[in-house]
């Protein structure tokens, strides 16, 4: 049995939640809901940085959400071919994750992480910097979705697992203005999206943890 360290709330966690999700893939959840939980300390005897999603089978610890997604489609194969057999399709796919993670959650996370701080640790010209940096890809990601239905194309992919629940609290962090119609109805797509729509539900019991405040939508 697959077992899967994690948070519902996470967004690095939905988006391996959404995987698993879109082809049925049993698994067991190991809730990582404080640091004196038993799973968190199986986590960090495993994994020192004790950073999550960690996916677990026959002692093999597969780190990283992106390559955990890769490994279900390695061993784990169902109905939705997350990775593309094709490697040009696969390198589009690959190349949409990669954007998704560094250039939408890395900016949206250093602004919830700024609130979190004490007020005299607070960095007001990185938030500046990563609000301006958000600005940019939606922009980009706006006429990169022209034509596309999904991140890299006809086909829901690895790269549409991420952009669920970065675009999901990105929105929250800094919104998603009238100016990208097509990043606000790719990100509709998404919540509709039976998969990553149930890893939505099951992390709404924790929205008083975003220091942002969570807003009455979605």
């Amino acid at each position: 049995m697959l077992e899967l360290y994690a948070h519902p709330f996470s967004s690095y966690c939905q988006k391996v939640l959404t995987a698993l999700y879109e082809n049925g893939t049993p698994f067991r959840m190991r809730l990582l809901d404080s640091p004196q939980c038993e799973a968190w300390r199986e986590l960090a005897a495993m994994w020192p940085i004790q950073r999550f999603p960690v996916l677990v089978e026959d002692g093999r610890v597969v780190l990283e959400a992106s390559c955990i997604i890769e490994y279900l489609q390695l061993y784990h194969p169902g109905p939705v071919t997350l990775v593309p057999q094709d490697p040009h399709e696969a390198l589009e796919v690959r190349m949409m994750d990669r954007f998704f993670d560094n250039y939408v959650s890395t900016p949206q996370q250093k602004i919830v992480f700024d609130a979190i701080r004490a007020e005299a640790d607070r960095d007001p010209y990185g938030v500046a910097e990563a609000r301006a940096q958000l600005e940019k890809a939606y922009a980009w990601l706006e006429k990169r979705l022209e034509g596309r239905g999904w991140a890299a194309g006809a086909d829901f992919s690895l790269a549409d697992c991420g952009a669920g629940p970065f675009l999901f609290y990105a929105d929250w962090t800094h919104r998603i203005g009238d100016a990208f119609p097509r990043v606000l109805a790719y990100r509709q797509r998404l919540l509709a999206r039976p998969a990553f729509a149930r890893a939505v539900d099951e992390a709404r019991p924790y929205r008083s943890f975003f220091p942002l405040g969570a807003p009455d939508r979605d």
